[in-house]
C-alpha cells in the first residue's frame, strides 16, 4: 500500500488573468473508508488541478494547484458533493506556495500524529452491489461478502487507524489480481474499499451441522441452499452477521418460534423479524413514509411498527395470526430489511426456490449474556440454542447489536443505538475535557467525549453478567484507540451498587470520578442532544423504572428543574413501598397491592391483582408492607404502570423488562375513540416540593372495574391521567419559576402513545418540548448526560482552584 497511486491528467496552463494558486484543504469527519479520496481525485481531474490527496489521522488532506477560479470551485464543491457515506464535519483550507504543474496523485496514508478522524458505521449493501449479487454474468454473482466503498462492514472490522486494510480484520485476506486492480484504481468504486474481496480471495461461508456424535461438522452442500432448506423445515439457525450472530427461524412457523422462545428462556419478550421486502409486512403493520425511509436507510435498524388489527381482509387477518407468537401482547412488531449479502441470499434472490420470506432474527446469545461474535464461542455458547451454524471466517472486531428505532410524531426516536449509528459522534453544545462516562447498569452504553464531540458506544447490554462486563472493558479500550480520547475524568451513576460505577472507581487510577444523579443525567442528555448550553434551566420530566435518589429512595417519577450544574427536585410521585425489590418488578401484582394499600383500598378478592397473588404470599404481604420489611420507598412511574397493568387484569407476571407497561399501552390503543375521560392525581406541597398522589387514580380505576369497564378503557384513561399530571406539574413550575422548556426523558417515554400525548398537550400550553431523537430516552442515553454534568463539575473545580 506504499507509494503514490496512478496520476490524474496533468495540470493545464492558466491564463494571466487567472493566476495559479495552491491550497491545502483539510476535511474532517467520516471521510475514510467511504470513497472520499477517489472522489477528490475525480473532482481535481475534472477541474484540471494538480496536487495530491492522502488519509491522515486528522482526516483527508488534499493540496490542489491550478487556476484560482478552479481552486475556488474545488473548495466550494468538496463538501456538498461528497460520497453518500461521508459525513463532513468541517473543511479548512490555507494558501501554500505554488509548486508548479504536475499530476494529481493519491498518496499512501500517513500514520503520524494524534488520531482525530472518524470511523463510519457498518452500512447496508448498496444497490450496485445487489445488482452484481444477482447477475449471473458478474464475477461476484451470489458472493456472500460483496461490498464497495459505499456499503458493507466498517466499524465492526476496524482494529486501528488510519482506516486501511492492514488495520481491519480483512488484513489476513490477500487480494487476488482482479480485486487488487479494482482496489488500486481511483476511478473504480472499490478503490481502497478495505473489505473488498471476491469468491476467489475473500472470506468463506460454511454450514456446520451436528454429526452422529453431536460434534459440529461442515455440511458438504451449498451453505445457503442447505440453510434455507433447514429454515423451511423449522430449524433454528445461528447466522454470523456484521456485529455478531443472530438466531434465526421461520417467523410464520409457530412451532419453531415457540421452541426458540423456550430455548432462549425469553418468556413473552417480542422477537424482531427480517423481511425480504417491505411489501412482505404490509399486511402485518402500518407503514408510513417515515417508517419506510428508516427501513430502507443505510443504517437498516429494527423499526418498531404498529401492528394492524383491522379485520377487513380475512386473508390478511389469517396471515397476521401466523406470526402472533413472534410478539405476543405487544402493540408493535420490530421489522428490519436485509443489510448484508448473506441476508439477501438467505431470504432468496428473484428466481430462487421458495423459502421463508419472513425470519425471526434475534441476538445470538442466552438471556442476559452478550452477543456471540466468535465461531468457537458460537459452537460452545449456542449449542443448546441452535440446530446448525451458518458461519464464515471474517473476524468480528467489535460486537454490535441491531439498532432499534421507532417513529413518533413523524420523527425517528432511537430506542437502542448500535449498528448503523455507532460510532458516529454527537455534536456537543459546550466543549468538554477528555472524559469517559460509564453509563448505567441496564441497557449500558458508555460515552467518550472531548472538545465538542461525544462518542456514544454501541449497545453493551445489562451489566449483571461477567461476560458483559468484559465486553464493556474491551469496548472502552477499542473506542478510545479509535477516537484518541485519553480520559482525564470519569463519570458514573450515583448508585453505589451499580457495576458500572464500581468499574469506574476501580479504574480511576487517581483520576476524579464524578457521580451523577440518574435522572439529572437523563435530563442533561436531552438538553445536550438539542444543543442547549445550560445557561437557563429546563423543566425535566424524568419517568422510568428505577434510579438512585439522593434521599436513598428509588426515584422514577421525577420533575426536576435542571441545568448541567445541578438540579432542584420540584415534584415527584408520592412514595409507596417496593415490596421485595426485584420481586416486585417481576410480579406487577405486588406493586398493584402496594399501591392499593397506600391508597387505603382493601385487597378485595374481586380485583385481578388480588386473585393473581398466591394465597401464602397474600397472607404475608400486608405485614411486609406494614412493617416495611425489604420495602424501599419508590416514586417510580414505571412501577405505577406495572401496578395499573395488573389492577386492570392485563399483566401480572413480567417475563421481560417493562412487559406490563408495554401491554398496558397495547390495551390503551384499543379503547373506543369516543371515550375521552381521564383519571386525576391528587397534589400536596411540602417544603416547596409538589407530591403527586396516585391514590385518587387507583380509587377511580377500582370503581371503573367494578362498573364493568374493560381493560382498554382503564388503560387509556390512565395514560390520559399521566399526561394530565405532566401538564399540571409543568404549569406549576412555569408559574413559580418562569421556565417554558420541558424535557421528556426516561424509559417510560419510549411509550409512543404517552410521549406523543404529553408533547402535544405541552405544546398546546405554550411550552417548548425536548424529546429524544439522537440518543435513547432510556438508560442507553444516560452516559451522554453524565458526560455533560461531569464536564461542568470538573470546570467548577478547576475554577475554584
Amino acid at each position: 500500500m506504499s507509494g503514490p497511486l496512478p496520476p490524474a491528467a496533468s495540470l493545464t496552463s492558466t491564463g494571466s488573468d487567472d493566476p495559479p494558486l495552491r491550497r491545502r484543504v483539510t476535511v474532517r469527519g467520516v471521510v475514510q473508508g467511504v470513497g472520499f479520496r477517489p472522489y477528490v481525485y475525480a473532482l481535481a481531474t475534472e477541474l484540471s488541478l494538480a496536487g495530491h490527496v492522502t488519509n491522515t489521522p486528522e482526516g483527508v488532506v488534499a493540496e490542489v494547484e491550478g487556476a484560482a477560479s478552479a481552486v475556488a470551485r474545488f473548495c466550494d464543491r468538496i463538501a456538498p458533493q461528497a460520497p453518500p457515506l461521508a459525513r463532513v464535519e468541517s473543511v479548512s483550507h490555507q494558501e501554500v506556495p505554488v509548486e508548479g504543474g504536475g499530476p494529481f496523485v493519491i498518496l499512501a496514508s500517513r500514520t503520524d500524529g494524534p488520531v482525530r478522524t472518524l470511523v463510519s458505521p457498518d452500512t447496508a449493501t448498496c444497490a450496485a452491489c445487489l445488482e452484481e449479487l444477482a447477475d449471473p454474468a458478474d464475477r461476484r454473482h451470489r458472493h456472500p461478502f460483496v461490498n464497495c466503498t459505499h456499503c458493507g462492514p466498517r466499524f465492526t472490522i476496524v482494529t486501528g487507524l488510519p482506516y486501511d486494510r492492514p488495520h481491519t480484520t480483512m488484513a489476513g485476506f490477500a487480494l487476488c489480481p482482479d480485486c487488487a486492480r479494482e482496489y488500486a484504481d481511483p476511478l473504480d468504486r472499490r478503490f481502497h474499499a478495505q473489505p473488498v474481496a471476491c469468491p476467489g480471495c475473500g472470506p468463506r461461508l460454511r454450514l456446520l451441522v451436528p454429526g452422529p456424535d453431536g460434534t459440529p461438522r461442515q455440511h458438504p452442500g451449498d451453505p445457503l441452499t442447505e440453510s434455507r432448506a433447514l429454515l423451511a423445515r423449522g430449524a433454528i439457525l445461528a447466522v454470523k452477521g456484521l456485529g455478531g450472530y443472530h438466531l434465526a427461524c421461520d417467523a410464520t412457523d409457530r412451532t419453531a418460534v415457540t421452541e426458540l422462545r423456550r430455548r432462549k428462556n425469553r418468556g413473552d419478550k417480542p422477537f424482531a423479524v427480517m423481511a425480504r421486502d417491505a411489501a412482505d409486512v404490509e399486511h402485518l403493520v402500518r407503514l408510513g413514509p417515515a417508517e419506510r425511509d428508516l427501513l430502507h436507510s443505510a443504517a437498516r435498524p429494527v423499526v418498531l411498527l404498529r401492528r394492524r388489527t383491522d379485520a377487513a381482509c380475512p386473508d390478511a387477518a389469517a396471515r397476521r395470526r401466523a406470526v402472533e407468537a413472534v410478539a405476543p401482547g405487544s402493540p408493535d412488531l420490530g421489522v428490519m430489511l436485509p443489510y448484508t449479502p448473506v441476508h439477501h441470499l438467505l431470504l432468496g434472490l428473484p428466481g430462487d426456490p421458495e423459502g421463508p420470506r419472513l425470519l425471526v432474527m434475534t441476538s445470538g446469545n442466552a438471556a442476559g449474556e452478550p452477543i456471540v461474535t466468535d465461531e468457537a464461542e458460537a459452537l460452545r455458547r449456542l449449542a443448546h440454542l441452535a440446530d446448525a451454524w451458518l458461519t464464515h471466517d471474517r473476524p468480528i472486531q467489535v460486537p454490535c447489536d441491531d439498532s432499534v428505532v421507532r417513529v413518533s410524531d413523524g420523527e425517528p426516536l432511537i430506542v437502542r443505538r448500535s449498528r448503523g449509528y455507532a460510532p458516529l459522534p454527537l455534536s456537543l453544545p459546550l466543549p468538554v475535557g477528555p472524559a469517559l462516562a460509564v453509563g448505567g447498569d441496564l441497557k449500558n452504553a458508555f460515552c467518550l467525549g472531548e472538545g465538542r464531540r461525544a462518542w456514544l458506544s454501541a449497545h453493551i447490554g445489562d451489566m449483571d453478567d461477567l461476560a458483559t462486563q468484559a465486553v464493556f472493558e474491551r469496548a472502552v479500550a477499542h473506542l478510545a484507540s479509535l477516537t484518541g480520547v485519553r480520559p482525564a475524568t470519569l463519570a458514573a451513576d450515583r448508585h453505589p451498587g451499580y457495576r458500572s460505577t464500581r468499574w469506574a472507581e476501580r479504574h480511576a487510577a487517581g483520576r476524579p470520578v464524578v457521580s451523577v444523579q440518574h435522572h439529572h443525567a437523563h435530563i442533561a442528555a436531552a438538553m445536550a442532544e438539542h444543543g442547549l448550553d445550560g445557561e437557563r434551566p429546563v423543566i425535566g420530566v424524568a419517568f422510568d423504572g428505577t434510579g438512585h435518589g439522593d434521599d436513598g429512595a428509588v426515584w422514577g417519577g421525577e420533575v426536576l428543574l435542571a441545568d448541567y450544574d445541578g438540579f432542584t427536585r420540584f415534584g415527584h410521585l408520592a412514595y409507596v413501598p417496593l415490596p421485595g425489590g426485584d420481586a416486585a418488578v417481576r410480579r406487577p401484582y405486588r406493586m398493584a397491592l402496594s399501591h392499593l394499600r397506600a391508597a387505603g383500598l382493601d385487597f378485595s378478592g374481586d380485583l385481578a391483582c388480588t386473585a393473581a397473588c398466591p394465597p401464602d404470599e397474600l397472607r404475608v404481604l400486608p405485614k411486609q408492607l406494614e412493617r416495611g420489611l425489604n420495602c424501599v420507598p419508590t416514586s417510580s412511574m414505571g412501577r405505577l404502570f406495572d401496578a395499573v397493568s395488573s389492577l386492570a387484569g392485563i399483566c401480572h407476571h413480567a417475563g421481560y423488562e417493562a412487559q406490563a407497561a408495554v401491554e398496558l399501552e397495547a390495551a390503551a390503543l384499543h379503547a373506543p375513540a369516543e371515550d375521552t375521560a381521564a383519571y386525576t392525581f391528587g397534589y400536596t406541597t411540602a417544603a416547596g416540593v409538589v407530591r403527586a398522589d396516585p391514590a385518587p387514580v387507583l380509587a377511580a380505576i377500582v370503581e371503573d372495574l367494578r362498573a364493568g369497564a374493560p381493560p382498554a378503557v382503564v388503560a387509556a384513561r390512565f395514560h390520559r391521567a399521566v399526561t394530565g399530571l405532566v401538564r399540571h406539574l409543568c404549569d406549576r413550575a412555569r408559574q413559580r419559576h418562569g421556565l417554558d422548556t420541558v424535557a421528556l426523558t426516561g424509559g417510560v417515554f419510549a411509550n409512543a402513545l404517552l410521549s406523543a400525548d404529553c408533547a402535544a398537550a405541552l405544546r398546546r400550553d405554550g411550552f417548548t418540548v425536548l424529546r429524544h431523537r439522537l440518543v435513547p430516552p432510556n438508560d442507553g442515553g444516560l452516559a451522554l448526560g453524565q458526560l455533560m454534568v461531569a464536564a461542568r463539575a470538573t470546570a467548577r473545580t478547576a475554577t475554584n482552584h
